[in-house]
This record gives C-alpha cells, sequence and structure tokens, in this order.
C-alpha cells in the first residue's frame, strides 16, 4: 500500500466512522458527553468546596483536568470495513494512522458538539481555557496469539502490539512540560514554546499546519528541555507557570507471566510509557493486556551506553485489565456433565485426594488438606469494611525426606496461578513489596513482591524455617489481612496479596524430637504459628512394613519394562526400553487397541500405577460393604486436565452459606478444642474458629454445594483439623471413608502419629483366617508362585486359572508382604 497522505486517511477513516454498520458515532458523542460531565462536576463541587479548603476535591479537579475524552474503537469492525487499512495500522505507520483516526473522531465530536475541546479547570488565578482533543483506544482481536515481552523482537519495532503480562515496577506520575509561555518585560509580549521529548508519539512525523495538512518538509523532531531564559534579542524572559501547559506521564514495568516463562530461564520485561487520562491506572501485581507502538527511543530518553542500541518501550494506547484465570481452561459442555456427575459420589474428597501427586506413598489426610486449599473458604467483605478471608493456609513441619518439597510442587502444578519461593532465596520485602529507586531517573516506586503477584493464586514457600525473624514479621499482615501497606520514602499504599500460603520446614534440631513440645520443635512464633490455619508433623518412623511399601510404592515409578516383555531389553523404542504407558495391554488385537485408546483419550479416568493387591482387595471389600461393587473407578485417578477444571469450576461458581446445623455443629466443635488445650497441643484461638469455617466450605464446594452441613462438612473438616492438631482422626467419618486405601491411610497415620497405630484398620492377615482355609489358602499361594516362575517371572492375572478372587487377591498380598512377588498394573513380578 503506498503511503497516503493525513488528509486522506482521515478522510477514509472518517467514513469508516460515519458508517451505520458499527454505530461509531454513538459512541464519540457518548465519549464526550460522560467527560463534559465529570467535569462539570468536579468543578462544581471544587467551587463549592473552595471555601472550606477540601484537598480531595481539588486533587480529583486536578486529575480530571489532566484527562481527555477516549473512544474504543475495535479492529475487528476496522477490519471488516477495509482489510488493507487495519493491516497498514497494524504494521505499516501505526502511529501516523491512529493520528489520522484520531483527526476524524475530532471533526465528528466537534460538528455533534461544538467547543467539547475546551474544558474549564480551576486553578489558584482563576479560570483557564485549555484545549483536550480526542482520544482514540485501539481493541482486538489482534492475531491468533498475544504477545509477550519475550516476543518483543526487532522486528516487532513500529508495529502496534498486544502484550500481556504483570506489573512489577510502578513509578510514581509525574508532570511533563508541553508548552510554557513567557513574558518579555522590554517588549510587552507573551512567547510560547512547545516541547518534544522522545516518547512523544507523533516525533518524526510531518507536522500538521492549521488547516490540517501535512508538511512534508517539515518534521517533528526533538526539543531541547530547559526554559528560555532570553529570546533572540537577548532580552530576558519572565515564565508565566500559571499559563503553561502540562501532561501528566508515568512509565511501569511490564514483566513476563512467570507461569509462561521457559522453564529455567529469567522472566523479560518490557517498560510502558502512559500519558494524560491512562496515568494512574495500573498497580503492582496486575494482570494486563497492553496495545500499544513498540518503538525505540532516540538518544534524548534513555539512551543505551552500547553503541548502535537504543532503549526500546511501549506507548500505550489501551488498558485492559486481566482475570486471576491464568490457567485458560476451556470448559464444554461434556466437562459441565461430567463435573456434575462426579460431585454426587460420597467419596468426592478421597477422589480428588488420590488424584493429587499420585506418585507420593501415603499422606491421605495432608493430601485432602491441600484439595481444600485449592477449592479455598469463602471470602467476606463485610458492610463496617471487615474482611475475612477464604484462603486456607498450610504450614508441613517434619523430617527430611518426607516428600514436603514434592507435595508443594504437586500443588504448584495444579494451582492455575502459583508463585515459588524459598526462604533463604528471598526477604520480606521480596514476599510482600519493597520501595526502591530507579536507577535512570533516581525516583522511587513501587516493587511487587511474591505475595502480591499470587494475588488470588498460591504462594509456595520452601525451607520456610530459613527465614529469619525479621522477614518472617513482615508476612504476618499479608497472611491475615491479606494487604500489603508500605509507608516509606514518601510512599504511602495498600496492595492486595489475597492469595494462600503452603509452606514446608524442618524441625529446628534436624529431627522432630517426640520428647519437646511443638512448639519448641519448630522454631516459630505462635503469633506466626495461628495464621495457618493447618499444620502437620511428618515423621519418618523406621518400620520395616511400612519402609518396604514405600520401597515398593518408589520401584513402580521407576519401571522400564512394560508388562509382557519379558526380562530382555525391549527394542520396540528407539531408545531400546519401553517405558509404561496406560495404553500397554496384553493379548489385544489392533482393533481393541485402538478402540480402547481411543475410550482412555475422552474418559476424565487414567490407571494408578502405584496400586496393589492389598490396595484393590481392600477396596474391593469395601465396595461390596457399602454396597457398590460396580463401582469400576475405585482404583482409578483422575485426569490432571480434568482435576483442573473440576476445581476451578467449584472455586468460582459455588459460594456455600452455613445452615443452622452448621452453626451449631462448629460452635460444639470448637468449644471441645479449647477445652482439650494444654501444653501438649498447639495453640486454640479463635482463628482456629474461622478455619473450621473455611475448610467446611471448601469441602461443601468439592460437593458442588450451595449449604454447608454439619454432615459430611462439618465433619470432615473437624476430622482434618483434628489430625493436625492432636495427630488423631476421630470425628465421624463420612460413608466413603472405608473405601479409601488402608495400607496407604497406615502408612500415613505411622508417620505422623505412632501413638494411635493401634486404631486403624487392620488389613487381612493370615490370623483372620480359619485352619482350613489356611489350607486352602497355602494351595492357592503355591500355585500362583509356580505360575510366575514357570511364566519366566511374569504372569498376568488373567493367566492364573483361580475363580475365588478374594482368595486370589489374599494369596497375592501375603506372597507381596513374604517378599517374593510384586503386583503392579495386575501383573506379578517374581523379586
Amino acid at each position: 500500500m503506498s503511503m497516503s497522505s493525513h488528509a486522506e486517511l482521515r478522510s477514509r477513516y472518517e467514513d469508516f466512522l460515519r458508517g451505520e454498520r458499527h454505530n461509531c458515532v454513538d459512541r464519540i458523542v457518548s465519549a464526550v458527553d460522560d467527560y463534559v460531565h465529570r467535569v462539570e462536576s468536579v468543578a462544581a463541587a471544587s467551587s463549592t468546596n473552595e471555601k472550606g479548603g477540601n484537598n480531595k476535591s481539588a486533587a480529583t479537579a486536578s486529575g480530571v483536568a489532566g484527562g481527555c475524552p477516549r473512544v474504543r474503537i475495535s479492529l475487528g469492525e476496522l477490519r471488516s470495513y477495509s482489510t488493507q487499512l487495519a493491516q497498514s495500522l497494524q504494521h505499516v505507520s501505526p502511529l501516523r494512522h491512529i493520528r489520522a483516526l484520531e483527526a476524524a473522531c475530532h471533526a465528528i465530536a466537534s460538528e455533534e458538539r461544538p467547543g467539547y475541546d475546551t474544558k474549564l479547570t480551576q486553578t489558584s488565578s482563576g479560570s483557564t481555557l485549555t484545549s483536550s482533543q480526542m482520544k482514540v483506544s485501539l481493541a482486538g482481536p489482534f492475531s491468533s496469539q498475544t504477545d509477550s515481552p519475550r516476543t518483543l523482537t526487532s522486528s516487532r519495532l513500529r508495529h502496534l502490539v498486544c502484550v500481556e503480562g504483570v506489573a512489577t515496577k510502578v513509578n510514581s506520575v509525574k508532570p511533563k512540560i508541553v508548552k510554557s509561555v513567557h513574558y518579555n518585560p522590554s517588549k510587552s509580549t507573551h512567547e510560547s514554546r512547545e516541547y518534544v521529548d522522545a516518547s512523544h508519539p507523533y516525533l518524526n512525523l510531518p507536522v500538521i499546519d492549521a488547516t490540517g495538512r501535512e508538511m512534508p518538509d517539515r518534521l517533528l523532531t526533538l526539543t531541547s528541555s530547559s526554559y528560555p531564559t532570553r529570546d533572540a534579542e537577548n532580552n530576558p524572559l519572565e515564565t508565566e507557570f500559571g499559563l503553561c501547559e502540562y501532561a501528566d506521564s508515568q512509565t511501569v514495568t511490564l514483566q513476563e507471566m512467570p507461569e509462561r516463562a521457559p522453564h529455567g530461564q529469567l522472566p523479560r520485561s518490557v517498560e510502558l510509557v502512559l500519558d494524560k487520562d491512562l496515568v494512574d491506572k495500573i498497580k503492582p501485581g496486575d494482570r494486563v493486556q497492553i496495545v500499544g507502538v513498540y518503538r525505540a527511543l532516540s538518544g534524548g530518553m534513555g539512551a543505551a551506553s552500547i553503541r548502535s542500541s537504543f532503549k526500546t518501550v511501549v506507548l500505550v494506547n489501551n488498558i485492559t485489565a486481566l482475570n486471576r484465570d491464568v490457567a485458560n481452561l476451556v470448559f464444554d459442555s461434556r466437562d459441565v456433565h461430567e463435573i456434575r456427575t462426579l460431585s454426587k459420589r460420597n467419596d468426592i474428597l478421597d477422589v480428588l485426594a488420590r488424584s493429587i501427586a499420585p506418585s507420593i506413598h501415603g499422606h491421605d489426610v495432608i493430601k485432602k488438606a491441600l484439595v481444600l486449599q485449592l477449592l479455598s473458604g469463602v471470602e467476606r467483605n463485610l458492610e463496617n469494611g471487615t474482611h475475612l478471608r477464604g484462603d486456607v493456609n498450610i504450614l508441613l513441619v517434619g523430617d527430611p525426606s518426607t516428600a514436603k518439597s514434592q507435595l508443594l510442587r504437586s500443588a504448584m502444578t495444579i494451582a492455575p496461578l502459583a508463585v515459588s519461593t524459598t526462604g533463604k532465596g528471598s526477604s520480606g520485602v521480596g514476599l510482600t513489596a519493597a520501595v526502591t529507586s530507579d536507577p535512570e531517573t533516581r525516583e522511587r516506586r513501587l516493587e511487587a513482591g511474591a505475595m502480591v503477584l499470587a494475588d488470588r493464586g498460591l504462594v509456595c514457600v520452601d525451607e520456610f524455617d530459613k527465614m529469619s525473624e525479621v522477614d518472617r514479621v513482615a508476612i504476618h499482615e499479608a497472611m491475615e489481612q491479606q494487604t500489603v501497606t508500605i509507608s516509606k520514602a514518601g510512599i504511602h499504599a495498600s496492595l492486595n496479596a489475597r492469595c494462600s500460603v503452603l509452606a514446608a520446614a524442618n524441625p529446628v534440631y534436624g529431627q522432630y524430637d517426640g520428647h519437646r513440645r511443638p512448639q519448641e520443635n519448630i522454631g516459630l512464633p505462635d503469633s506466626l504459628l495461628s495464621r495457618f490455619d493447618l499444620l502437620f508433623i511428618v515423621l519418618d518412623q523406621l518400620d520395616p512394613t511400612s519402609d518396604r511399601r514405600i520401597a515398593a510404592h518408589v520401584l513402580r515409578g521407576h519401571r522400564y519394562r512394560r508388562p509382557g516383555a519379558g526380562f530382555g531389553v525391549d527394542t520396540s523404542t528407539s531408545s531400546g526400553y519401553g517405558f509404561d504407558d496406560d495404553s500397554d495391554s496384553d493379548g489385544e488385537d489392533g482393533a481393541d487397541r485402538i478402540s480402547d485408546l481411543r475410550k482412555r483419550s475422552t474418559s476424565i479416568w487414567q490407571k494408578n500405577h502405584h496400586k496393589t493387591a492389598e490396595v484393590s482387595q481392600a477396596r474391593m471389600n469395601s465396595r461390596r460393604k457399602n454396597g457398590r461393587g460396580n463401582d469400576s473407578h475405585t482404583d482409578e485417578i483422575l485426569c490432571q486436565d480434568f482435576l483442573r477444571k473440576y476445581l476451578r469450576f467449584a472455586k468460582q461458581r459455588i459460594v456455600p452459606v452455613l445452615t443452622d446445623g452448621a452453626r451449631e455443629a462448629i460452635v460444639s466443635r470448637y468449644a471441645e478444642m479449647r477445652s482439650r488445650q494444654d501444653d501438649r497441643t498447639l495453640p486454640i484461638t479463635a482463628r482456629s474458629l474461622e478455619t473450621i469455617i473455611r475448610l467446611a466450605s471448601a469441602h461443601a464446594k468439592a460437593r458442588l454445594s450451595h449449604t454447608v452441613d454439619a454432615e459430611p462438612d462439618c465433619s470432615q473438616a473437624m476430622d482434618i483439623l483434628s489430625f493436625a492438631l492432636y495427630h488423631e482422626n476421630k470425628s465421624i467419618q463420612s460413608p466413603d471413608d472405608s473405601a479409601s486405601d488402608p495400607a496407604t491411610e497406615e502408612h500415613s497415620n505411622k508417620r505422623l502419629r505412632v501413638e494411635d497405630s493401634a486404631k486403624m484398620p487392620k488389613e487381612p492377615s493370615l490370623l483372620n483366617i480359619g485352619s482350613k482355609d489356611l489350607n486352602t489358602l497355602q494351595s492357592v499361594k503355591d500355585q500362583i508362585w509356580d505360575a510366575v516362575r514357570n511364566s519366566d517371572g511374569q504372569v498376568s492375572l488373567e493367566e492364573i486359572p483361580i475363580e475365588d478372587k478374594v482368595l486370589k487377591l489374599k494369596a497375592i498380598s501375603e506372597l507381596s508382604k513374604e517378599g517374593r512377588i510384586m503386583e503392579s498394573d495386575e501383573v506379578l513380578y517374581m523379586v
């Protein structure tokens, strides 16, 4: 497309705006009327409060005075009018086209509302008329994928870009001189001078004269930033500051979203330049979508010291705030149907818990607590200004090598917005917010920390015990009030930090000492411990049975042979190793395997490779006991994508309300906990009462229930809280708690409380079998052992001709305990 003149571009844009298809004229008139109404309202309020000296009204009037009417134009509408014009606006000369588009809007606004571009501004010396023309904000869609600070390379210079990121550094708003007026006492005349800096949007474009014509031989160039003190004849000049024109200006650093940055690389950032009515629209930690022109600044403003290298910025044209759902989950009708069907299960919390970190053995109660943390409670903002947080904070304290860090990592992968940090690698201001100095302008600016950046998300703090006492105090306010207040270097601000905290720490003495109080082992003050809703003590006990189960569980995650491939190297893959795959199946032909793959690709369930014969037997008995013998998904886990969708759906769509029965149950259990408090337990405060409400509300969300009931919501919440406080689990269980994994549950309870191991349900063993059944069981064991030995060390369960499945599972369980075989995915291996 050949370069059109300003008059031609303006004419084409006027034709587009005057078209009746998109009602652009009505939008322009509405924008002008709204702006004039704001200016008149502020001027009237300022005049009314002038005698009282109301500084707030004066400040508001000053803020409106620096603005201008702004209309929103969609590129999709322009593209439907002329694809060539839209492409030129985006990629050829965006600033030149934006100037013509704004001139067309100004012409239409002047026709509909004559004299709109003059506004009344109250000043100390009287009223002053200044010019304020129409501005245009461009909106998408731009392309199939938006840009990020990492993708802004040299090929994007001088292009209209759409960038998404999180604001990390926000400088204060500063006025810059646009036009200065000077009085010449010698001649009794006034002289004016206009200023153009490197961030001026029309820099290096042809100058427009008073008639609206371009002057190709005259370009808008940089001017000096100093005030003239003498005229051309060396006569002194006096500056009339009341007649000078200023424009607000602000710079913001936009950083790449942490979850979108490549692993192992630091997030990139780009500087934004905002002016006039766009200033003060972004706070540190805000996730925004920016539309602007990406350009390099010349030497007048921030040129780099390296030769031929210039500073690049984005001249902002439009700002759109993004919500905190950065996972970009797309729900269809099938997903909603599956979510509502799954929520009707009585054991929904067990299903969600075993789907989190299936590679980690045990810790069933902790996994349930993580599910409730990801769902969170209900946030309340009372009429008197009180804020009651709904986020759940959890602290894991225990011996080394008890999967604390792995649980943090698993929660991060599931949470839609998560920020990870460590106690040693971040200070208190790094977690909350800090006031720093700009190295270029020497100005103070506000920089957001991890908890501010994770607003409406999850903060994972590993090695929490390595933080210093001064740094821990900085997060007290953020954990309870969920705000970060800054009062430093003349900057007073309050930032939102509405996030859940998941922290992991080691005991003071390296290993947990059971002879000391929990506070002495943890080494954290009660004021900080009370801000954690749940505190789990994870112990590493020396027990041969649990150690064998852990070893078998870990080894299943390191298998490299496919079932039925023999003990030789599987050469079916290019690397020589046949890694496990959910699609592995023996004895299937090609058509059956393809059909099975299609079913699994559309199913929300997936195989749990870590199940054992003991687990299968116990869950089969529980299904028969509870009348759910036809449930085929008891041993399976949810797919990770569907798990994220379920948690997101339940957290966003459900806002449960406490019932009268739930209130009575919470009050009675809270009073009981207060009466049981002693030196050997953690402190029970009023925050523990709010913890019960949060956990019960989160459990109601898991059921997609709009009411919090005493059963099962409050009972499950008290079950988890009692486990964290008293290391016991004695509250009323849900009807399907017996369907959980007894082997895993016993191991988790042994690692968390040894004194109550006798209360756990016992596994089936030889002590529960009569003498007659003992002979039958021994014969079945011999038959299974012979089948494994005669099949080169492995055989599938279907190949063993034993009709009594319960007896077969008992025999396999006994052989596994004896260390003779190992079972996984319904295949037996000789150890």
